[in-house]
Protein backbone atom coordinates (compact mmCIF):
# COMPACT_ATOMS: atom_id res chain seq x y z
CA UNK A 1 0.00 0.00 0.00
CA UNK A 2 1.19 3.03 -1.24
CA UNK A 3 2.23 5.51 1.81
CA UNK A 4 1.34 9.05 1.77
CA UNK A 5 2.07 11.37 4.94
CA UNK A 6 -0.30 14.37 6.06
CA UNK A 7 1.35 17.10 8.19
CA UNK A 8 -1.66 18.59 10.32
CA UNK A 9 -3.83 15.76 10.06
CA UNK A 10 -6.04 16.32 13.14
CA UNK A 11 -6.49 19.59 11.53
CA UNK A 12 -10.10 20.32 10.23
CA UNK A 13 -8.71 20.26 6.56
CA UNK A 14 -6.41 17.03 7.50
CA UNK A 15 -8.84 14.80 8.67
CA UNK A 16 -10.84 15.18 5.19
CA UNK A 17 -7.75 14.49 3.38
CA UNK A 18 -6.75 11.47 5.19
CA UNK A 19 -10.40 9.93 5.07
CA UNK A 20 -9.46 10.70 1.16
CA UNK A 21 -6.31 9.09 1.11
CA UNK A 22 -8.11 5.98 2.42
CA UNK A 23 -10.70 5.87 0.53
CA UNK A 24 -8.09 5.66 -2.05
CA UNK A 25 -6.61 3.21 -1.20
CA UNK A 26 -3.60 5.02 0.31
CA UNK A 27 -2.14 4.61 3.56
CA UNK A 28 -2.50 8.10 5.17
CA UNK A 29 0.67 8.14 8.17
CA UNK A 30 -0.38 10.77 10.41
CA UNK A 31 1.81 13.41 11.17
CA UNK A 32 2.01 16.94 12.76
CA UNK A 33 3.26 19.11 15.80
CA UNK A 34 0.93 18.20 18.79
CA UNK A 35 2.00 14.91 19.95
CA UNK A 36 -1.45 15.13 22.52
CA UNK A 37 -3.41 14.98 19.34
CA UNK A 38 -1.52 12.66 17.58
CA UNK A 39 -1.54 9.01 19.33
CA UNK A 40 0.08 6.33 17.02
CA UNK A 41 0.89 8.97 14.36
CA UNK A 42 4.69 10.24 13.37
CA UNK A 43 5.19 13.92 15.49
CA UNK A 44 7.19 16.37 14.06
CA UNK A 45 7.78 19.83 14.40
CA UNK A 46 8.91 22.51 11.71
CA UNK A 47 12.38 23.83 13.76
CA UNK A 48 13.59 20.72 14.21
CA UNK A 49 14.70 18.93 10.63
CA UNK A 50 16.03 15.97 11.79
CA UNK A 51 12.17 14.74 13.07
CA UNK A 52 10.93 15.73 9.78
CA UNK A 53 13.16 13.74 8.19
CA UNK A 54 11.84 10.66 10.58
CA UNK A 55 8.34 11.29 9.97
CA UNK A 56 8.57 11.20 6.14
CA UNK A 57 11.31 8.40 6.03
CA UNK A 58 9.23 5.84 3.78
CA UNK A 59 6.61 8.10 2.38
CA UNK A 60 5.95 8.00 -1.33
CA UNK A 61 4.29 11.85 -0.83
CA UNK A 62 3.99 14.24 1.33
CA UNK A 63 0.61 16.87 1.50
CA UNK A 64 1.09 19.73 4.22
CA UNK A 65 -2.30 20.96 5.50
CA UNK A 66 -0.98 22.83 8.55
CA UNK A 67 -1.29 26.71 8.27
CA UNK A 68 0.42 29.14 8.79
CA UNK A 69 2.21 27.65 5.96
CA UNK A 70 4.54 31.00 6.35
CA UNK A 71 6.31 28.46 8.90
CA UNK A 72 5.40 25.34 7.51
CA UNK A 73 5.77 24.92 3.66
CA UNK A 74 9.87 25.69 3.52
CA UNK A 75 10.86 23.07 6.27
CA UNK A 76 8.36 20.17 4.47
CA UNK A 77 9.57 21.27 1.47
CA UNK A 78 13.31 20.78 2.40
CA UNK A 79 12.40 17.10 3.98
CA UNK A 80 10.26 16.59 1.10
CA UNK A 81 13.26 17.40 -1.14
CA UNK A 82 15.74 14.94 0.95
CA UNK A 83 13.18 11.99 1.23
CA UNK A 84 12.76 12.28 -2.61
CA UNK A 85 9.18 12.73 -2.49
CA UNK A 86 6.47 15.27 -4.06
CA UNK A 87 5.24 17.44 -1.75
CA UNK A 88 1.77 19.13 -2.17
CA UNK A 89 0.15 21.85 0.28
CA UNK A 90 -3.19 23.43 1.06
CA UNK A 91 -1.87 27.04 1.32
CA UNK A 92 -3.85 29.85 0.41
CA UNK A 93 -1.41 32.47 1.97
CA UNK A 94 -0.30 34.67 -1.12
CA UNK A 95 3.16 35.27 0.87
CA UNK A 96 3.70 31.88 1.71
CA UNK A 97 2.59 30.74 -2.40
CA UNK A 98 5.23 33.54 -3.44
CA UNK A 99 7.79 32.04 -1.16
CA UNK A 100 7.31 28.68 -3.00
CA UNK A 101 7.16 29.76 -6.24
CA UNK A 102 10.55 31.35 -5.83
CA UNK A 103 12.32 28.29 -4.95
CA UNK A 104 14.13 25.61 -7.15
CA UNK A 105 13.19 22.36 -6.51
CA UNK A 106 13.97 18.82 -7.69
CA UNK A 107 10.72 16.46 -7.98
CA UNK A 108 7.35 18.10 -7.58
CA UNK A 109 5.99 20.76 -5.55
CA UNK A 110 2.60 21.95 -5.93
CA UNK A 111 1.38 24.67 -3.79
CA UNK A 112 -2.11 26.26 -3.21
CA UNK A 113 -3.71 22.59 -3.92
CA UNK A 114 -6.83 23.60 -2.50
CA UNK A 115 -10.18 25.48 -3.02
CA UNK A 116 -8.56 28.64 -2.74
CA UNK A 117 -5.60 29.07 -5.53
CA UNK A 118 -5.58 25.63 -7.35
CA UNK A 119 -9.68 24.88 -8.42
CA UNK A 120 -9.87 28.15 -9.71
CA UNK A 121 -6.45 27.65 -11.67
CA UNK A 122 -7.69 24.55 -13.20
CA UNK A 123 -10.84 26.32 -14.04
CA UNK A 124 -9.24 29.43 -15.85
CA UNK A 125 -6.70 26.75 -17.66
CA UNK A 126 -9.55 24.88 -18.90
CA UNK A 127 -11.26 27.84 -20.01
CA UNK A 128 -8.36 29.21 -21.94
CA UNK A 129 -8.34 26.13 -24.36
CA UNK A 130 -6.30 26.50 -27.13
CA UNK A 131 -5.53 30.66 -26.24
CA UNK A 132 -1.88 30.91 -25.38
CA UNK A 133 -3.09 34.61 -23.74
CA UNK A 134 -5.30 36.74 -22.65
CA UNK A 135 -6.24 40.08 -21.85
CA UNK A 136 -8.01 39.34 -18.07
CA UNK A 137 -9.08 36.65 -15.80
CA UNK A 138 -11.84 37.00 -13.61
CA UNK A 139 -12.04 34.69 -10.40
CA UNK A 140 -15.48 34.87 -8.43
CA UNK A 141 -15.97 32.58 -5.30
CA UNK A 142 -19.80 32.88 -4.62
CA UNK A 143 -20.35 31.16 -1.13
CA UNK A 144 -23.29 31.51 1.01
CA UNK A 145 -21.44 31.90 3.81
CA UNK A 146 -18.35 31.66 5.54
CA UNK A 147 -16.90 29.84 8.90
CA UNK A 148 -13.84 30.00 9.22
CA UNK A 149 -11.51 27.10 11.04
CA UNK A 150 -8.87 28.72 13.37
CA UNK A 151 -6.12 27.39 10.97
CA UNK A 152 -7.57 30.11 8.18
CA UNK A 153 -7.72 32.82 10.94
CA UNK A 154 -4.67 32.08 12.15
CA UNK A 155 -2.89 31.94 8.26
CA UNK A 156 -5.33 35.17 7.43
CA UNK A 157 -3.20 37.10 10.69
CA UNK A 158 0.05 35.95 9.25
CA UNK A 159 -0.36 37.25 5.36
CA UNK A 160 -2.26 40.59 6.89
CA UNK A 161 0.80 41.21 9.44
CA UNK A 162 3.50 40.24 6.31
CA UNK A 163 1.91 42.52 4.29
CA UNK A 164 1.52 45.36 6.36
CA UNK A 165 -2.00 45.71 6.68
CA UNK A 166 -2.29 46.35 2.97
CA UNK A 167 -4.29 44.98 0.20
CA UNK A 168 -3.35 43.35 -3.17
CA UNK A 169 -4.30 43.36 -6.60
CA UNK A 170 -2.75 41.50 -9.57
CA UNK A 171 -2.69 44.25 -12.75
CA UNK A 172 0.11 44.89 -15.49
CA UNK A 173 1.84 42.36 -15.22
CA UNK A 174 2.83 42.61 -11.44
CA UNK A 175 1.06 42.34 -7.71
CA UNK A 176 0.32 46.32 -6.63
CA UNK A 177 -0.40 46.67 -2.69
CA UNK A 178 -3.05 49.22 -1.74
CA UNK A 179 -4.58 50.72 1.23
CA UNK A 180 -8.04 51.77 -0.44
CA UNK A 181 -11.42 50.29 -0.09
CA UNK A 182 -12.32 47.65 -1.41
CA UNK A 183 -15.06 48.13 -4.67
CA UNK A 184 -18.18 46.88 -4.42
CA UNK A 185 -20.52 45.20 -7.06
CA UNK A 186 -22.53 42.96 -8.05
CA UNK A 187 -21.63 39.72 -9.68
CA UNK A 188 -23.91 38.11 -12.15
CA UNK A 189 -23.60 34.17 -10.59
CA UNK A 190 -25.51 31.25 -12.37
CA UNK A 191 -27.83 29.33 -10.11
CA UNK A 192 -28.15 28.19 -7.63
CA UNK A 193 -26.91 31.81 -6.04
CA UNK A 194 -28.24 34.14 -8.80
CA UNK A 195 -27.16 37.35 -8.81
CA UNK A 196 -25.06 38.37 -5.56
CA UNK A 197 -23.06 41.41 -3.70
CA UNK A 198 -19.33 40.97 -3.88
CA UNK A 199 -16.07 42.90 -2.62
CA UNK A 200 -14.02 43.24 -5.54
CA UNK A 201 -10.28 42.84 -5.57
CA UNK A 202 -10.68 40.69 -2.73
CA UNK A 203 -7.63 39.03 -3.65
CA UNK A 204 -6.92 35.00 -2.87
CA UNK A 205 -3.97 32.52 -4.33
CA UNK A 206 -5.38 32.81 -7.78
CA UNK A 207 -3.59 36.07 -8.21
CA UNK A 208 -0.18 33.72 -7.84
CA UNK A 209 -0.98 30.24 -9.42
CA UNK A 210 -2.82 31.90 -12.75
CA UNK A 211 0.38 34.55 -12.93
CA UNK A 212 2.30 31.41 -12.58
CA UNK A 213 2.42 29.61 -16.02
CA UNK A 214 -0.89 31.49 -17.89
CA UNK A 215 -0.11 35.15 -19.97
CA UNK A 216 -2.28 37.28 -18.45
CA UNK A 217 -1.79 40.58 -16.81
CA UNK A 218 -4.62 41.02 -14.63
CA UNK A 219 -5.93 38.58 -12.54
CA UNK A 220 -9.30 39.48 -10.20
CA UNK A 221 -10.81 37.82 -7.63
CA UNK A 222 -14.00 38.39 -5.62
CA UNK A 223 -15.75 36.97 -2.86
CA UNK A 224 -19.48 37.36 -2.22
CA UNK A 225 -20.28 40.10 0.78
CA UNK A 226 -21.98 37.55 2.84
CA UNK A 227 -19.01 35.23 3.06
CA UNK A 228 -16.56 38.25 3.77
CA UNK A 229 -18.66 39.30 6.64
CA UNK A 230 -18.19 35.73 8.03
CA UNK A 231 -14.27 35.59 7.29
CA UNK A 232 -14.38 39.18 9.33
CA UNK A 233 -16.08 37.93 12.12
CA UNK A 234 -13.44 35.81 13.03
CA UNK A 235 -15.40 33.30 14.69
CA UNK A 236 -14.30 29.59 14.38
CA UNK A 237 -16.12 27.03 12.20
CA UNK A 238 -19.67 26.46 13.14
CA UNK A 239 -22.87 25.76 11.30
CA UNK A 240 -23.80 23.92 8.16
CA UNK A 241 -20.98 24.10 5.42
CA UNK A 242 -20.99 26.29 2.86
CA UNK A 243 -22.87 26.15 -0.82
CA UNK A 244 -20.17 27.28 -3.34
CA UNK A 245 -20.32 28.81 -7.00
CA UNK A 246 -16.82 29.76 -8.94
CA UNK A 247 -17.01 31.41 -11.99
CA UNK A 248 -14.46 32.23 -13.89
CA UNK A 249 -14.12 34.38 -16.89
CA UNK A 250 -11.07 34.73 -19.56
CA UNK A 251 -11.59 37.49 -21.72
CA UNK A 252 -9.42 37.89 -25.20
CA UNK A 253 -9.72 40.67 -27.92
CA UNK A 254 -13.54 41.28 -27.47
CA UNK A 255 -14.13 37.15 -26.96
CA UNK A 256 -15.22 36.13 -23.53
CA UNK A 257 -15.12 32.30 -22.12
CA UNK A 258 -16.69 31.06 -19.42
CA UNK A 259 -16.65 28.43 -17.04
CA UNK A 260 -17.85 27.25 -13.80
CA UNK A 261 -17.90 24.88 -10.51
CA UNK A 262 -20.46 24.33 -8.29
CA UNK A 263 -20.54 22.28 -4.79
CA UNK A 264 -20.53 22.49 -1.21
CA UNK A 265 -18.04 22.81 1.80
CA UNK A 266 -14.86 24.63 0.72
CA UNK A 267 -12.52 22.59 3.43
CA UNK A 268 -13.76 19.38 2.26
CA UNK A 269 -13.36 20.07 -1.33
CA UNK A 270 -10.31 20.49 -1.06
CA UNK A 271 -9.56 17.03 -0.25
CA UNK A 272 -9.99 14.96 -3.79
CA UNK A 273 -7.85 18.12 -4.95
CA UNK A 274 -5.22 17.32 -3.04
CA UNK A 275 -5.38 13.73 -3.31
CA UNK A 276 -6.13 13.33 -7.25
CA UNK A 277 -2.88 15.69 -7.43
CA UNK A 278 -0.66 12.78 -5.33
CA UNK A 279 -2.55 10.38 -7.41
CA UNK A 280 -1.64 11.81 -10.58
CA UNK A 281 1.59 12.41 -9.44
CA UNK A 282 2.71 9.36 -8.07
CA UNK A 283 1.44 7.60 -11.59
CA UNK A 284 3.20 9.93 -13.57
CA UNK A 285 0.57 11.99 -14.90
CA UNK A 286 2.26 15.31 -14.90
CA UNK A 287 3.58 18.32 -17.75
CA UNK A 288 6.23 19.46 -15.87
CA UNK A 289 8.94 19.13 -12.60
CA UNK A 290 9.82 21.64 -10.48
CA UNK A 291 7.39 24.15 -8.18
CA UNK A 292 4.26 24.14 -10.31
CA UNK A 293 0.17 25.29 -10.20
CA UNK A 294 -2.37 22.65 -10.75
CA UNK A 295 -2.78 24.37 -14.16
CA UNK A 296 0.51 24.20 -15.41
CA UNK A 297 1.48 20.58 -13.82
CA UNK A 298 -1.77 18.77 -14.70
CA UNK A 299 -4.23 18.35 -18.03
CA UNK A 300 -6.77 20.92 -16.45
CA UNK A 301 -10.26 19.82 -17.79
CA UNK A 302 -9.41 15.87 -17.26
CA UNK A 303 -8.41 16.81 -13.21
CA UNK A 304 -11.78 18.60 -13.29
CA UNK A 305 -13.25 15.89 -14.65
CA UNK A 306 -11.89 13.68 -11.88
CA UNK A 307 -13.41 15.59 -9.00
CA UNK A 308 -17.03 14.51 -9.39
CA UNK A 309 -19.05 14.25 -7.73
CA UNK A 310 -17.50 16.41 -5.60
CA UNK A 311 -17.33 19.31 -7.63
CA UNK A 312 -20.28 19.95 -10.79
CA UNK A 313 -18.32 21.57 -13.67
CA UNK A 314 -20.24 23.83 -16.22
Amino acid sequence: MTSVLVYGAYGHTGRFVVAELRERGFEPILSGRDAARLPGGRVATVDDPASLDRALAGVAAVINTAGPFAETAAPLIEAAQRAGAPYVDVAAELEANLDTFARAADGVVVPAMAFFGGLGDLLATAAMGDWTSADEIHVAYGLSGWHPTAGTLAAGRVSHSRRGGQRIRFAGGRLEYHDDALPKLTWPFPEPLGPQPVLGEFTMADVVTIPSHLAVPSVTTYLTSVAAAGLSAAQEREGAPETFVVDVVVRSGGEERRITARGQDIYAVTAPLAVEAVERILTGRTKTKGVASAGELFDAPDFLKALAPHVTID
